[in-house]
């Protein structure tokens, strides 16, 4: 009634023949997210492991630059804000996941 005969006739016999069937259709959307797992999540995961380093390594007098743009030198630490020194007698306060780089030493004149 609903069914059109021609589907009726192409149901597979063997149930053996109808699971590699279904494991063959997988295989590429498995593979597709082992290789997308290498290409951008690994990376991205080894990326904030080293950022999260970096930040929880920061002390005083580090000369650092922010996600906004800002040099200075860091003059206080606190659990989740920073004092950062950008000019002789101007501080400003950042949170600590806003620096994105540790400048070497006299970067800063």
């Amino acid at each position: 009634m609903f069914i059109s005969s021609a589907f009726a006739q192409a149901a597979p016999a063997a149930a053996g023949g109808d699971m590699q069937s279904s494991f063959m259709s997988l295989l590429p959307l498995v593979l597709m997210f082992v290789v997308l797992y290498f290409v951008m999540i690994r990376p991205q995961m080894k990326r904030q492991k080293e950022h999260r380093a970096m930040v929880e390594a920061l002390a005083k007098g580090d000369e650092v630059a922010t996600s906004g743009g800002l040099l200075g030198r860091v003059t206080r630490l606190g659990d989740s804000y920073l004092g950062v020194e950008i000019a002789p007698g101007v501080e400003v306060q950042v949170q600590r996941t806003a620096v994105v780089q540790v400048l070497p030493k006299g970067s800063i004149k």
